[in-house]
């Protein structure tokens, strides 16, 4: 596999084109976040929604992570925004159980494919930049998640049909995002050779691989928790039932982690997990501390800091699975990461939803945060052990 020879023009018109489609794709799949007290189910139904979301990532990830490294990015980012689309037109057709289900997994499916993909995609459009390609495509991956939650919480706030209008602009835009894409050069030469089969991605061995996908596995877990759960903690437990403000705290939790990330850029990757796994430590007890208090204010500082260490943390984790990949093996090492970071999206969610079942909320999220703050532990002393040239 070659990177084509068109360096000059994908710098120019390739980057941000794929880099808009990113972030529209990103912002869509967190879209029903804030809505899902409007929809009327239990907290238990809707972390099964949220999970239907990931196994669809994870089921993507795992058939088609890697196949972009051997048949073109564009071939599969287009697809990918498709499936995208057809989610967007379900969500339109009703508010029942079975779509909602079914939007949500092929949601799921779609954003498996684009995440690695369209990571290695403006890696390759990026040129010599290296803190261009850091900023924006933490922007469009975690800064997109933030920024759906929040157009969809205003509008379901001001304008009519809340469970229609965020659906339907986002429709238009997905539309877009295909036109986007389409426009950006390829940089990958599809192998004609290339026979498919599901591959094992893998984030590679040793002390450094581990520490990465375990930080990745830790820094999802808090994501997880913010776009299932907390909205409905949020209406329920604090009694602010705004879909505005929910959409707003999603937002400011993604924003502020991928903040975080941009203020980052340029560090030492010691240093940047360290920062990532002490903020993350430390907001996790705050946030749990705001829990107990019934306090918002202090429920929202804990979850700004504990977000902004998971998004410098998972950032870490990606830049070292990159380094360490080859041309080759990019695309399937990056889905690797993915796929390790939103099976933490869906354990945490169907986790606190199914222990909720059986006590209150903030109980089950001190035990989460024990197991939280271990898991924090445990990647700290590996990545002690890859600093020292343990392997």
């Amino acid at each position: 596999m070659a990177l084509l020879e068109t360096r000059v023009v994908t710098r120019t018109t390739g980057f941000w084109p794929v880099a808009f489609a990113f972030a529209v794709a990103m912002a869509f799949s967190t879209v029903p976040a804030p809505l899902y007290p409007l929809y009327g189910y239990s907290t238990f139904t809707v972390t099964v929604i949220f999970a239907a979301y990931a196994v669809g990532v994870v089921a993507s990830l795992l058939l088609a992570g890697h196949v972009s490294d051997q048949v073109g990015r564009r071939t599969i980012l287009i697809p990918a925004l498709g499936l995208e689309i057809v989610a967007a037109v379900l969500f339109l057709s009703g508010t029942s159980l079975p779509v909602l289900l079914a939007a949500r997994f092929i949601t799921g499916l779609g954003v498996g494919m684009i995440t690695a993909t369209a990571t290695a995609h403006l890696l390759e459009l990026n040129g010599t930049s290296g803190a261009r390609f850091e900023i924006v495509s933490t922007a469009a991956n975690i800064g997109g998640l933030g920024l759906g939650t929040l157009v969809a919480g205003l509008l379901a706030s001001f304008v009519d049909a809340p469970l229609r209008t965020p659906y339907l602009i986002f429709l238009i835009l997905l539309v877009a995002a295909v036109a986007a894409v389409a426009s950006a050069p390829e940089t990958v030469r599809p192998n004609p050779g290339y026979r498919y089969r599901p591959q094992r991605v893998t984030t590679g061995r040793g002390p450094a691989h581990l520490a990465a996908a375990t930080g990745a596995f830790a820094a999802f877990s808090v994501f997880g928790f913010f776009t299932s759960v907390a909205p409905g903690f949020v209406a329920g437990t604090l009694h602010h039932p705004s879909r505005a403000l929910a959409g707003l705290i999603v937002f400011a939790v993604f924003g502020g982690s991928a903040a975080a990330q941009t203020l980052t850029t340029g560090w030492p990757a010691r240093r940047r997990t360290t920062v990532g796994l002490t903020a993350q430590a430390l907001g996790t007890i705050i946030l749990v501390t705001g829990m107990h208090q019934a306090s918002l204010t202090v429920f929202l500082l804990g979850g700004l800091l504990a977000a902004a260490g998971a998004g410098v943390l998972f950032k870490a984790s990606i830049g070292t699975v990159a380094a360490l990949a080859t041309d080759r093996e990019r695309g399937a090492a990056l889905a690797g990461i993915f796929l390790i970071a939103y099976v933490a999206l869906a354990v945490s969610a169907l986790s606190i939803g199914t222990a909720a079942q059986s006590a209150p909320v903030i109980t089950v999220m001190t035990w989460f945060a024990v197991v939280l703050l271990a898991l924090l532990a445990g990647v700290a002393t590996l990545h002690r052990q890859s600093s020292n040239g343990s392997v």
